[in-house]
C-alpha cells in the first residue's frame, strides 16, 4: 500500500505496481476500456509502455475501492525538465520519449511527466480524478522532484473540434476559472496552464486501419470531424493514409520540497 499523505474515499486504498504486480494486467485492460480504439494507436506509447510495466513501477498508481476492484488509476513517468516554459517538450509524444532518452542515457531526473488519469465510467463525478491528481502531486514529491508536468487532454475539446487548443486552452467561464472540466480540476489543484500543444501525439494508420479504428468509410480525400475526435482527421486516398494529431494543454504543477 502507498501512504502519501493525501485523503482516500472511505474504504479505498492506494497501491503501485511494484506493491501489486498482479494487478498489472487488469490495469491496463481497465486504462484501455475508455479510450476510443484509435487513441490506442500511438506509436510512441506502443513503444515506450513496457517501461511503465518493468521501470517505473513506484511511478503506476491504483486506487482500490472496499472491494479490492479498480476505481481509478494513473500513470507518470520521470524525466529532466529545465523548469522553464520554453524548455517543456513538444507535447505528450515528446514528454514520453525523452523519458526513455533519460532512462537510456543515465541523466538525473527531476520532474514527474504525467500520462493519464483513468476513472471508471461508472464512477465519475464522484471526487475520484481529483484524488488522482492529488496522488500524482503527492508522488512527486515523495520522489523529490520539483514538478508534475502534464500534457492534458481537455475532456470537452471534441465538442468543439475546430477551435484551435491554443484558444480553447485559455477560455474561461463567466467566473474566470477555465472553461473544460479537466483543465479546470487541475488549476483548482494548483496547476497553471501554459499553453496548447497541437500535436500533443499523432496517430498515423491507412485508410484499412482507420475504417477498422471508427467503422466510418472516409469514401474520398478531406479532412473529417468524428464525435470523439478533438481536431480533424486527415484522411489522403492517394497516399492510403489518415493522420490525426491530439490536441493538448499543457499545465505544470509546482511542487513544494520535502
Amino acid at each position: 500500500m502507498v501512504d502519501l499523505g493525501i485523503e482516500l474515499p472511505a474504504g479505498h486504498t492506494l497501491v503501485s505496481y511494484a506493491d501489486r504486480p498482479d494487478l498489472i494486467d487488469a490495469a491496463d485492460r481497465f486504462n484501455g476500456s475508455v479510450w476510443p480504439e484509435f487513441m490506442l494507436q500511438d506509436s510512441e506509447a506502443d513503444r515506450y509502455w513496457h517501461l511503465l510495466d518493468t521501470i517505473f513501477l513506484d511511478y503506476q498508481l491504483l486506487l482500490l475501492d472496499p472491494n479490492g476492484q479498480i476505481a481509478a488509476t494513473n500513470n507518470s513517468a520521470p524525466l529532466a525538465w529545465d523548469g522553464t516554459d520554453a524548455g517543456l517538450p513538444d507535447g505528450w509524444d515528446r514528454q514520453f520519449e525523452q523519458t526513455a532518452h533519460d532512462l537510456e542515457a543515465g541523466r538525473a531526473v527531476n520532474t514527474l511527466g504525467a500520462l493519464q488519469i483513468v476513472v471508471d465510467p461508472v464512477r465519475r463525478g464522484t471526487g475520484l480524478a481529483g484524488v488522482m491528481v492529488s496522488a500524482m502531486r503527492a508522488n512527486a514529491r515523495a520522489h523529490g522532484y520539483r514538478a508534475v508536468i502534464a500534457c492534458v487532454r481537455p475532456t470537452d475539446k471534441h465538442r468543439y473540434p475546430l477551435i484551435p487548443i491554443e484558444d480553447y486552452a485559455f477560455w474561461t467561464r463567466p467566473d474566470g476559472e477555465p472553461f473544460d472540466p479537466w483543465i479546470r480540476l487541475h488549476a483548482r489543484l494548483g496547476g497553471r496552464i501554459v499553453r496548447g500543444s497541437p500535436r500533443a501525439m499523432t496517430i498515423r494508420g491507412t485508410l484499412a486501419d482507420w475504417r477498422r479504428w471508427t467503422g466510418e468509410a472516409f469514401p474520398s480525400s478531406g479532412a473529417y470531424l468524428l464525435p470523439v475526435a478533438a481536431a480533424p482527421i486527415t484522411i489522403d486516398i492517394e497516399r492510403d493514409e489518415g493522420l490525426y494529431f491530439d490536441p493538448n494543454v499543457w499545465m505544470v504543477h509546482a511542487v513544494d520540497p520535502v
